[in-house]
């Protein structure tokens, strides 16, 4: 549960003031800075000097946007499999020297992009980064590895599979992208997996595995000057290549409002309504935090929980969120219920979406927003690993170098009827995707 509001926005001053001020004024430090090596690898660096540890997130611009259709899953295995075995390293020799230095690596797959983490010591940083680097640039995936790897993610699908909150939100997605990258589960499925093979992981790995298509962000007890020399020594050699752009399918809402039941033996209905959103590049995103926090997304301030939970006690947990990515994310609301109560609770998440789309909202609603989001932005990153993974995205999404400077700002200059303007036009309850899994024959929906 999160702090009160009296209590977060104090302390998010005092964060702000140390996280957050712009570059310019005399003796003031800035939050990151930004250079590209000659390749075009860019490093993003912000000095954090308080603790010897450094934290490295590389990003690569290589999630599940640029598979082939009929192969999903291979972004992420090969995002997996990079630290199980390089040209001059085995899986072992890699967790054995991670580990002796008491370190973390680890590397995952996404929609947008595929990173890699690695947390050291100071001292331990040229080791981490001889690693990295050959991890990143030498992936052997082994045989005996990928078929490793391929029985742990069918295992992990199928223990998914028993979730009935996972299940819901990939029907959704599956209804809502259809063909699109979006709609399909990173992880692939027990059936596409199998079809990789090491030429596709491969291939994959050699098309967008390249510095002019990766940034570095260094958070911890380092200099500029020394991620500069560093990185240049790591990585400077590295050669670039062109990357080709992923071919996608458009994204958009379906034209009317589509329904999807699973039927699960659940006293509880796990239940998603939403539709497309937008792409986090647009300028509307902060007026869209500003109105998905009065909807759904700020607890118990909420208008959904005030319905839903607080007035009619039909579920205890209800909120809403936009995903924006490189792409249109979703825009979802989600929910527990009793089967009984699902479809009185499906028909109030619709009313709310056309009563703030018709009415908008108060002064009052929008000037507590302002203050929560202004005061616990700061809160978000106070760890090297946030900062890290703050500055990858602020660089992919191409929010500037000064973004945490400038956010609280934007989301000040905010006014009522920008956020109005924004409810009319992002929000569709006509159109939108509903998914209900639960014990169908108890459910009546209001459609």
């Amino acid at each position: 549960m999160r702090k009160g509001r009296a209590g977060t926005a104090a302390a998010g001053v005092t964060l702000a003031l140390l996280l957050t001020l712009p570059s310019h004024p005399a003796g003031a430090a800035p939050f990151a800075t930004r250079e590209a090596l000659p390749n075009g690898l860019v490093l993003l660096t912000a000095e954090r000097p308080a603790l010897p540890i450094v934290t490295v997130r590389v990003l690569v611009r290589a999630g599940s946007l640029h598979e082939p259709a009929d192969l999903p899953g291979l972004a992420n295995l090969t995002a997996v499999l990079l630290p199980q075995g390089t040209a001059r390293r085995t899986a072992l020799e890699i967790s054995e020297a991670i580990d002796f230095v008491g370190g973390t690596l680890r590397a995952e797959g996404g929609q947008d992009a595929a990173t890699v983490t690695l947390t050291v010591l100071k001292r331990d940083l040229a080791t981490g980064l001889d690693l990295l680097a050959d991890l990143l640039r030498s992936p052997a995936f082994p045989e005996e590895e990928i078929r490793r790897k391929v029985q742990q993610l069918k295992g992990a699908i199928a223990q998914k599979a028993e979730d009935a909150g996972t299940v819901a939100a990939e029907a959704f997605a599956a209804a809502l992208y259809g063909a699109h990258p979006y709609g399909r589960p990173v992880e692939g499925t027990p059936e596409s997996l199998p079809a990789i093979t090491r030429q596709h992981l491969v291939d994959f790995h050699a098309r967008l595995y390249v510095p002019n298509n990766t940034l570095m962000a260094v958070a911890g007890d380092v200099t500029t000057a020394e991620v500069r020399a560093l990185f240049g020594k790591a990585f400077g050699d590295w050669t670039a290549r062109p990357v080709p752009a992923p071919s996608l399918p458009a994204v958009a809402s379906p034209p009317t409002r589509v329904l999807r039941r699973v039927d699960r033996e659940l006293t509880q209905a796990n239940i998603v309504v939403g539709h497309v959103g937008y792409p986090r590049r647009s300028p509307d995103h902060y007026a869209l935090s500003v109105l998905n926090y009065i909807l759904g997304g700020g607890g118990f301030t909420s208008r959904l929980v005030h319905s839903i939970r607080e007035e009619r006690g039909w579920a205890y947990d209800v909120h809403s969120r936009f995903s924006p990515g490189l792409e249109a994310g979703p825009f979802a609301v989600t929910l527990q219920t009793k089967n009984e109560t699902a479809g009185e609770a499906v028909r109030e998440v619709l009313a709310q979406l056309r009563r703030i789309r018709q009415d908008g909202i108060t002064a009052e609603e929008l000037q507590d927003a302002q203050a929560f989001l202004t005061g616990s932005f700061p809160l978000r990153y106070d760890t090297n690993a946030e900062v890290a993974a703050l500055l990858t995205q602020m660089e992919l999404h191409g929010l500037g170098i000064d973004f945490p400077a400038r956010y609280p700002d934007l989301i000040r200059a905010l006014a009522r009827g920008e956020i109005n303007r924004v409810a009319r036009q992002y929000l569709d309850p006509d159109r939108s995707v509903v998914v209900v899994v639960g014990k169908q024959a108890k459910i009546a929906l209001p459609f």
